[in-house]
């Protein structure tokens, strides 16, 4: 019979079994040089929209409150992973792929926590070994339910239309919070540029601007192709610069990604040198860094918005068929919605009533806000 390994291997972070943690330094046999315990083995499953992606690094503070000594995994989609990076609470930050989802079912974790209500996280989240699980699993019959009774009032809300559009008033972090047991205490998002990044925008803020008092207004203008209907009109948003530019203390920019390219060059075709074009092809985390530019971002309910919520940007943000009631501007903007419209939100791909929640934005109450911004609020204390 052969025998076991006589390792003991360390229950450190730094410890990786393929090389040592510091040059000409055996810890196997020495010990920890530098013990980081792994503390409690956490899993987060989100492959949901990416803006749906930054909005739930809001848990990430309060899961580090709960358990200060742990190891956080997340998993998502390789399109949301640059959202990961340069997270200090994030350990490891995993592409949706089989090999990581194969090295994820070899890990015994403590606590597995599902956000999405969607087959393939749920299968997952049901196929990874865990001493506790919350969020959403999968049934025997293959449908999508509640781990626990803690996610029963999140999963109605996709079910009760009611309770969704007109009864529920908490955000989307608290729901989320809730159902995962989690320490909610209003926490912001976390989304960092690295130095590089930092270093690119404040060049690209000195090339654009004539003086260093001028407010950058950036515009966002697209969405996900899967709610189109979030979107303004071309023409809203030539109306907007046209009246915005006629105030030199602002400085106006067109945001957005490779689905909005077409839509910015019409806007910037009919304004011209009113606004400023920036690329929508370089990438996510180069999109990030124009965001960052701006002081003020006036935006849908979209990536656009999270992305600006979370690079702590002054945001004005028009909602129709989605639910302004679940975005939490942590008190640093301003949202606009139809109130006394009985058809919105609804979150329905095809409108019947030609899209009456977007026809009807208060374009000169986002003028006034604007200029409010400048004037008021860009210089005081947050």
């Amino acid at each position: 019979m052969i025998e076991k390994s006589r390792f003991e291997i360390p229950k450190c972070k730094n410890f990786s079994g393929y090389k040592p943690c510091f040059p000409y330094y055996n810890c196997l046999e020495k010990g920890c040089k530098e013990n980081n315990p792994i503390g409690k083995k956490i899993l987060i499953i989100n492959l949901d929209a990416m803006g749906d992606v930054i909005m739930t690094t809001a848990q990430l503070q309060g899961l580090k409150r709960k358990y200060p000594e742990s190891t956080i995994y997340w998993i998502t989609l390789k399109n949301a992973y640059p959202l990961l990076l340069n997270n200090p609470l994030i350990d490891y930050p995993l592409e949706w792929n089989f090999e990581n989802i194969l090295f994820l079912n070899e890990i015994e974790f403590d606590i597995v926590l599902n956000a999405d209500k969607s087959q393939r996280s749920c299968a997952l989240h049901k196929s990874v070994n865990a001493k506790e699980k919350y969020g959403f699993t999968l049934n025997e019959d293959g449908k999508i339910v509640p781990e626990n009774a803690l996610a029963d009032y999140n999963y109605l809300l996709g079910i009760d239309d009611y309770l969704k559009f007109r009864v529920n008033q908490k955000t989307g972090q608290e729901i989320l919070a809730e159902a995962w047991n989690n320490d909610y205490r209003r926490d912001k998002y976390i989304l960092n540029l690295t130095s590089e990044e930092k270093k690119f925008v404040n060049e690209f803020r000195m090339k654009i601007l004539d003086n260093p008092n001028q407010t950058i207004v950036g515009f966002n203008t697209g969405c996900s192709n899967l709610y189109p209907n979030k979107k303004m009109t071309i023409e809203q948003h030539i109306y907007l610069i046209n009246q915005l530019s006629k105030f030199p203390e602002l400085k106006l920019v067109l945001l957005g990604g490779p689905e909005d390219t077409e839509r910015n060059y019409k806007i910037k075709e009919a304004v011209g040198e009113k606004v400023i074009l920036t690329p929508t092809n370089e990438g996510l985390r180069k999109g990030l860094c124009y965001i960052d530019v701006c002081d003020v971002v006036i935006t849908g309910d979209s990536f656009g918005m999270h992305a600006s919520i979370g690079l702590n940007k002054y945001v004005i943000v028009w909602f129709g068929v989605s639910c302004w009631t679940e975005i939490d501007l942590y008190d640093y903007g301003k949202k606009f919605y139809q109130e006394d419209l009985e058809c919105s939100p609804c979150w329905k791909k095809v409108c019947p009533y030609n899209l009456e929640c977007i026809e009807r934005i208060d374009l000169n109450g986002m003028i006034e806000e604007v200029l409010r911004f400048h004037n008021e609020i860009k210089n005081a204390t947050r």
